[in-house]
């Protein structure tokens, strides 16, 4: 099928001359912080118009923060932009982060720390209780040791930030002089990165006269929804933001969020109030935990790579693959026209994970 491009003139709709000079003094504001050029954007604003068709609701679209670069692209490149500048303004010379086993934020993490000459310690939760050598080695474990990252399992249930802490006081016994990034790079400092989405996305539609109603992502340690929340908010959009869930239950996971962006809009200094109806979790696709397969996650990753040759990850953007897909049959998004998936990267991840998806063999 081709790709037609039916926009509409960008005055007629939320992407007008206002809302981009508000992303604009959005920037301003935004250079104060410091940060470190690690990442390729602005990243790409395609059409899926092959999915689109196969589904017959709104025109879909796909942002591709899977194109940031760094150690295959994702969307916590953004965030280690403002973290790892961050760590050197208080001179570290040392990264400390943590994650699930197949954490895409640490690989990232690990190949910013390798681009910046720092060291860096990965602590892995083991949150599904699997010994698949696969999983445990493959994927994003590989790539973490790759980049030269000192790798170091927890069990399930460990206190994370606790862990993170005695290490940095043992490397500061040692001379060291650690930065602790949390799971995620989700604080105020890393969900900038995602405030600076914002103002990007909406630039980059009223260069394409393209009227965005709904923006719809995987939403997991907070970081990326809060920073999405706060930027929005800070230049008035109406954009109609949802996050599908991928670990906590939805009252939990909005009130995660509502946190951290409220945090986040007071680290910008930027005077915007918002509320908690402004937070939208729908969590009803994590399936049995955080990192377990689900079949609606398999059948969506598949759907995606036949139709428009893209690959997602298992663990985060595959259900929230899974709930937009599910979601467009269901029509929660009837009467709007053009709604955009924000592609969170993770395809390292699918290594993890090769039974999932139980696939044919060689054909003879």
């Amino acid at each position: 099928m081709a790709v037609t491009e039916t926009l509409v003139d960008p005055h007629e709709n939320g992407t007008s001359d206002l809302a981009v000079s508000r992303c604009k003094d959005l920037a301003i504001q935004l250079a104060e912080f410091p940060r470190v050029s690690l990442g390729h954007l602005p990243t790409p604003l395609e059409p899926m118009d092959r999915l689109s068709a196969l589904l017959g609701g709104p025109r879909l679209w796909v942002k591709r923060d899977d194109c940031t670069g760094l150690s295959s692209g994702g969307n916590k490149t953004r965030k280690l932009e403002y973290l790892m500048a961050d760590a050197q303004k208080h001179g570290a010379d040392t990264i400390i982060t943590q994650g699930a086993t197949q954490s895409n934020h640490a690989r990232q993490t690990a190949a910013a720390a390798a681009r910046l000459g720092m060291g860096c310690h990965v602590l892995l939760e083991d949150r599904t209780g699997s010994n698949d050598e696969n999983y445990i080695m493959n994927g994003n474990v590989l790539l973490d040791r790759l980049h030269g990252a000192t790798v170091s399992k927890r069990g399930g249930g460990s206190d994370m930030n606790v862990e993170m802490e005695t290490l940095a006081g043992t490397l500061r016994g040692e001379g060291k002089t650690p930065y602790i990034i949390p799971g995620g790079g989700s604080n105020p400092i890393g969900a900038l990165g995602y405030v600076n989405c914002a103002r990007e996305l909406v630039e980059q539609a009223s260069a394409m006269g393209l009227h965005m109603d709904a923006l719809v992502h995987a939403t997991g340690s907070a970081g990326t929804q809060a920073g999405l929340v706060a930027g929005l908010a800070a230049i008035k959009s109406d954009i109609h933001l949802l996050g599908i869930g991928v670990r906590a239950p939805r009252e939990k996971q909005e009130a995660m969020v509502y946190d951290l962006a409220r945090r986040t809009l007071e680290h910008l200094g930027a005077p915007v109030d918002i509320t908690p109806s402004d937070v939208r979790a729908n969590c009803d696709y994590v399936g049995a935990g955080y990192g377990v397969p689900t079949e609606g996650m398999v059948a969506a990753l598949k759907l995606l790579a036949e139709t428009e040759g893209l690959l997602f990850d298992p663990v985060y953007s595959g259900k929230g693959l899974d709930g937009l897909i599910d979601l467009i049959r269901k029509g929660y998004f009837d009467g709007m026209s053009n709604v955009v998936f924000l592609h969170t990267g993770g395809s390292a991840a699918l290594f993890g994970y090769p039974d999932a998806f139980d696939l044919p063999g060689y054909v003879t």
